[in-house]
């Protein structure tokens, strides 16, 4: 090893305390390859193949998990009603002093049009302009109770449509048989500094209904196209029904939907068929791994990627299925990942479609040991021990 030049006493490598300086590792974060906003530099040797099959399935999938108008009518009277209790408590409390309301804001997938049959369920946000304490919260269901029981005092309300009242850490739960309403408890947000967990509600369950907020603004200003929204509904049945996609957050499949459709060099919405395929192409590409641009959330001050609230375990068996079932889609299973036939089980074991098998992948991400006490320290003097040995031999 050659000895003086640039290493040697009074170098631009020396540092403070004959360390080197500390070099800041730049990120550069990278889109992954997307055939959509590039498909000028592709041009096609062949048309297009034929999707009508496709396309026609996606859309009776999305019929079938559409609430039916049983349902509709029932989450929609039971919503009318209790929005009718909140905003007269806004607007005219009366002697009701346990908490003071400041808004209230229908939030949630009832809110954008994207509910699946059988989770009839609708939530609405109550900003508080008091803190939000265990006991107010607790007054405001019993209030909320007891305007309700004198609004529909004049109605025969049949047995399965009795409503039950319940409080938990989020806030209200009102249902009956056919419908729930959750009423989310939050402040406004120069209150959140002020909770004390031993008074107050979660600072972080607070602060995910005042996100639920920012999330139905956007939507309703940026995804209003009805491709969007049945995208939507057939990702989140996606997602229950295979366990690699289980990570992924409501608000993730809507900004995933979005992404698809919209983002591309034209900015006109994707057909539905194409948008689906995306979302396989664009996973199995590694849109959600660590060095990946990713998708940005739009509702947050900051440039954060949505994909960074999950691990990179979860990360990486997220792009591993897609990838498998992508494979799946190519060779015309789309009927198994829709779940009108067969089962989930073609993203963990072989399946053969049309001569072709496809293997699902093993993971490449393992978690790395645990280390013990103690060990962090000892690398640390090992370290430095290298680098005093370097200076000293310069």
């Amino acid at each position: 090893m050659a000895r003086g030049g640039m290493r040697g006493r009074g170098g631009m490598n020396r540092g403070i305390g004959g360390r080197p300086p500390y070099k800041v590792k730049m990120f550069l974060p990278r889109h992954p390859f997307d055939l959509a906003l590039c498909e000028s530099s592709f041009p096609r040797t062949k048309p297009a193949a034929e999707e009508t099959a496709f396309t026609q399935a996606l859309l009776k999938r999305n019929s079938d998990l559409s609430p039916t108008p049983v349902e509709q009518t029932a989450i929609l009277n039971l919503v009318t009603k209790i929005q009718t209790v909140l905003d007269n408590l806004v607007v005219a409390p009366g002697n009701f002093d346990a908490c003071q309301l400041d808004e209230v804001r229908q939030v949630g997938s009832f809110k954008k049009g994207t509910m699946v049959t059988g989770s009839n369920i609708a939530d609405i946000v109550v900003i508080l302009k008091t803190l939000p304490t265990k006991e107010a919260v607790d007054a405001l269901g019993n209030k909320v109770k007891e305007d309700l029981k004198n609004l529909m005092k004049n109605e025969i309300v049949p047995k399965g449509e009795q409503l039950v009242h319940a409080t938990n850490e989020r806030g209200l739960e009102i249902k009956n048989t056919f419908a729930c309403v959750r009423v989310l408890v939050t402040t406004l947000h120069h209150n959140i500094r002020k909770l004390d967990p031993e008074i107050h509600l979660d600072q972080k369950i607070m602060l995910s209904h005042l996100a639920a907020i920012r999330h139905s603004r956007w939507f309703e200003e940026n995804a209003h196209h009805s491709s969007i929204k049945v995208l939507i509904r057939l990702l989140r049945d996606v997602r229950t029904r295979f366990e690699g996609f289980e990570p992924l957050t409501p608000w993730m499949l809507d900004l995933l939907a979005h992404f698809a459709i919209m983002h591309n060099p034209s900015r006109q919405a994707l057909p539905i068929n194409v948008a689906f395929r995306r979302v396989f192409q664009l996973l199995a590409a590694g849109l959600f791994l660590p060095g990946s641009a990713g998708i940005t959330d739009p509702c947050e001050g900051v440039s954060l990627r949505i994909h960074t609230a999950i691990t990179l375990e979860q990360q990486d068996i997220c792009c591993l299925t897609a990838q498998t079932l992508l494979r799946v889609l190519s060779h015309g299973g789309f009927k198994q990942i829709l779940g009108m036939e067969g089962s989930s089980n073609i993203a963990k074991e072989m399946s053969i479609w049309e001569g072709v098998v496809v293997s699902p992948l093993d993971k490449a991400y393992e978690n790395p040991p645990e280390r013990k006490e103690g060990e962090d320290d000892d690398e640390m003097e090992e370290g430095d021990g290298d680098e005093i040995m370097e200076i000293q031999e310069a």
